[in-house]
């Protein structure tokens, strides 16, 4: 089962917690155990897990991710947004989760997020269910 989405950022280095889409596309598929493959379409957004209890984390991420790489840091890609390609390839476009008695496999404190590096945008992404 495929499934996509739309989201829209309102912001760069916006992380946008896809969570709960992945849940319900996990639910309606019926796979009981499998994997989920979660992938965006984007060269400069990408796909995550990690701590959702503290929204200061992902705060602390792109805050991090901006000092190491700079928005404005002389750049050749006429388009200006030469780091976003950069944070993107560092996190990579998808996430594989385990799929355990028809929900994702996922830590207490872990989210899986939409990383959009160069926002504001409308973004797209899927869920690939695989069952056993």
């Amino acid at each position: 089962m495929l499934k996509k989405f739309t989201v829209k950022s309102t912001r760069r280095s916006e992380f946008i917690d896809i969570t709960a889409s992945v849940e319900e596309t996990i639910r309606a598929s019926g796979v009981k155990n499998g994997i989920a493959v979660i992938h965006v379409f984007h060269t400069s957004a990408a796909v995550t897990i990690n701590e959702n209890a503290d929204p200061d984390v992902a705060t602390d991420m792109g805050t991090f991710l901006e000092k190491l790489i700079p928005h404005e840091a002389g750049f050749r890609h006429a388009e200006g947004n030469s780091d976003a390609h950069i944070k993107s390839s560092l996190f990579g476009p998808s996430v594989t989760v385990i799929i355990e008695d028809g929900a994702p496999s996922l830590g207490t404190w872990q989210a899986i997020y939409l990383v959009d590096w160069d926002g504001p945008r409308t973004r797209q992404y899927a869920v690939k269910v695989i069952a056993d």
